[in-house]
C-alpha cells in the first residue's frame, strides 16, 4: 500500500508515494533496499509508474516514487515546464529523502528512470557515487541522436515547426506572459513533442488524472543541450540500460553507445517495442521481469561491495 508524504527541493514541495517492501527478502544489515523512480517528459507519477513499484515491493524492494516540480501534485512554477536541471536538482532531493526513510538502508538506494529520466538516472548517479544502482529503461542519452532520429521519423519540418513555437514560448517567458504550450504526445503528422501512432489508445491505458498533455514549448529548443551519455563513463555502479528496438522516440543505437560507454558496469536488454509500449501490458511485464533479475543480483545483501 502506497503512502504519501512530501520532500523539498529547491524550497518547493515535492510529492511522492512510499511504497514499501512487502517482505524482507533483500533486506540487509542496513535495512532494505529502495529504489527512486520519476517519469519521463511531461509524465507524474500516477501514470505507469506503480505499475513497476508495486513489483519492486512484492520482490522485497521498498519504492519511492515522486513528481517534479511544476508536475503532479508537487508544488512550484512554471508549471509543465520540461527544465532538464531542475529535473535533476529534485531526484537529487528525492535520493536524500529516500535514505531517510524508516527501514531502508541508505546505501542500497537505485535510481530508475524512463524516457527523460533514463537519462536523468545516469547523470545524478555518475555525480552520486553512493547511488547502487540503475535502471534506465527506453532512455534519451543523446539529445542530438534524438533530433537526428525525429527528422527520419517525421522530417524536418517537424523540427522546425516545434522550434518555431518554443522561440514563441521562450519570447513570452523574456516578457513574463503565460507560457505557450504544445501537446506532449499525439498522432504521427500532429503537432506534438513526440508523435507516437495510436497515441490517445496508448496513453489512455496508463495515463492517470494527474497527467496533462501538454508542457512548455520551450522544452524544444533545449532538446539537443541533453546529453546523459557523456557522463556514462563516470558511473561507478551497474547499470541496466533497456531499449526498444522499435522506439521512434528515443534511438535505440545512441542508447546502445551509452551501455558501451560505461563498460563492464553496464548490461543492455532488447525489446521488440515502441516508446509508449512499457508503461502497461505484456511489454511492461516482460521489462519489469528483467529489471526484477538485475536489482536481485546487484541488491543481494551478501554480495561484496563494489
Amino acid at each position: 500500500m502506497k503512502r504519501d508524504l512530501t520532500f523539498v527541493s529547491h524550497g518547493a514541495r515535492c510529492a511522492a508515494w512510499h511504497v514499501p517492501a512487502g517482505s524482507d527478502a533483500l533486506a540487509g544489515p542496513g535495512g532494505r533496499p529502495c529504489v527512486v523512480m520519476a517519469h519521463g517528459f511531461g509524465g507524474t507519477r500516477d501514470s505507469g509508474l506503480l505499475n513497476y513499484a508495486e513489483g519492486f515491493a512484492e520482490a522485497g524492494i521498498d519504492a519511492f516514487v515522486f513528481d517534479y516540480r511544476g508536475f503532479g501534485d508537487s508544488d512550484g512554477t512554471p508549471r509543465q515546464d520540461v527544465s532538464v536541471r531542475r529535473q535533476r536538482q529534485d531526484y537529487h532531493a528525492a535520493l536524500v529523502a529516500a535514505r531517510r526513510l524508516p527501514g531502508v538502508d541508505p546505501d542500497r538506494v537505485v535510481l530508475w528512470g524512463v524516457s527523460y529520466a533514463g537519462g536523468h538516472a545516469l547523470v545524478v548517479a555518475a555525480q552520486d557515487a553512493r547511488v547502487a544502482a540503475v535502471v534506465s529503461l527506453t532512455p534519451v542519452t543523446d539529445g542530438l541522436a534524438s533530433l537526428a532520429h525525429v527528422v527520419r521519423h517525421a522530417g524536418v519540418g517537424r523540427l522546425l515547426r516545434l522550434a518555431g513555437h518554443g522561440l514563441r514560448d521562450a519570447a513570452r517567458a523574456l516578457t513574463a506572459r503565460p507560457p505557450h504550450h504544445v501537446p506532449v504526445v499525439a498522432e504521427p503528422g500532429s503537432l506534438a513533442m513526440m508523435g507516437v501512432p495510436r497515441a490517445q489508445e496508448i496513453c489512455a491505458s496508463f495515463a492517470g488524472p494527474a497527467f496533462r498533455n501538454e508542457v512548455c514549448a520551450r522544452a524544444a529548443l533545449k532538446v539537443g543541450l541533453n546529453r546523459p551519455t557523456t557522463f556514462a563513463g563516470r558511473l561507478a555502479c551497474p547499470v541496466l540500460v533497456q531499449i526498444g528496438t522499435e522506439d521512434r522516440i528515443a534511438p535505440a543505437g545512441a542508447a546502445r553507445r551509452t551501455a558501451r560507454k560505461a563498460g563492464r558496469r553496464g548490461e543492455l536488454r532488447e525489446y521488440p517495442v515502441d516508446h509508449l509500449d512499457v508503461y502497461a501490458g505484456p511489454g511492461q511485464r516482460r521489462v519489469l521481469a528483467d529489471q526484477l533479475d538485475f536489482l536481485a543480483r546487484v541488491l543481494d545483501p551478501a554480495r561484496s561491495p563494489r
